[in-house]
């Protein structure tokens, strides 16, 4: 499915698949009308860079559709991902003049942006703002905490489970789906982008990913479809386990 155009976006912010969980989530209709007067659209196809570490940011925003990368590249070329974008997180400081990180597009993505001094003005006015990004940066802090975990402390198998359950985790949380429903998602990632950001080779990717497979783990329709028919053993698999409660 292609990128959807500036003309069949959502203009109006109810209407908005992220708004219950974008940085706009709690705003009053003033407020979102505040917001709606500094915001745009900006389309970028995959592999295309939203923006590069050290370039001056005139723009955040959050993700309405598809998904990103941020990258690091150390002073010898060497390249680390670092974290993924999902729909509804959200790009760029507020109170930074530039880019920490190369945030490149790995599918068709889709940003509802705005102007970043105008947003900067508001954040001091509009408390619904500046307390759901604090709460989304704290959420971001968690995530980065957990993901060293992953890294550092887990097995390749249990590496592939939790990527997995994070992906489905968000994409119950857009849909608000419930922990008891079969979970069914598109992969956004190829497997040498999962390798690379798991610290894996290809080959042991797709070996695990085939194990999880074969054990009825997951479900595979092509390459990216994949379906968790029981979320919580996708959680023990990773090493952790669920409380049965909404996904977020």
């Amino acid at each position: 499915m292609g990128i959807p155009s500036i003309r069949t976006l959502p203009q109006d912010c109810g209407a908005c698949p992220i708004r219950h969980r974008a940085v706009c989530a709690r705003c009053e209709a003033d407020e979102l009308e505040q917001l709606d007067q500094i915001k745009y659209y900006r389309n970028f196809q995959a592999g295309q860079t939203v923006v590069w570490s050290g370039d001056r940011m005139d723009f955040v925003g959050s993700v309405v559709s598809g998904i990103a990368t941020l990258t690091q590249t150390m002073e010898d070329g060497r390249r680390q991902m670092v974290g993924l974008l999902l729909p509804s997180d959200f790009v760029g400081r507020p109170g930074r003049a530039v880019a920490a990180y190369d945030v490149v597009a790995t599918s068709d993505l889709v940003m509802c942006c705005f102007r970043k001094k105008p947003f900067e003005d508001l954040l001091g006015r509009t408390p619904a703002v500046s307390q759901r990004l604090l709460e989304m940066t704290l959420d971001e802090l968690d995530a980065a905490r957990e993901w060293m975990l992953v890294l550092g402390r887990k097995t390749a198998r249990e590496k592939i489970a939790s990527l997995l359950s994070i992906i489905g985790r968000r994409s119950a949380a857009l849909n608000m789906v419930d922990g008891n429903s079969t979970l069914v998602f598109e992969l956004p990632l190829t497997r040498e982008a999962m390798a690379d950001y798991l610290g894996l080779t290809l080959e042991t990717v797709s070996r695990q990913i085939s194990a999880l497979k074969r054990e009825g783990v997951i479900q595979l329709e092509g390459k990216r479809r994949v379906t968790v028919p029981d979320f919580e053993g996708l959680l023990a698999e990773a090493g952790d386990d669920s409380d049965g409660g909404m996904l977020v």
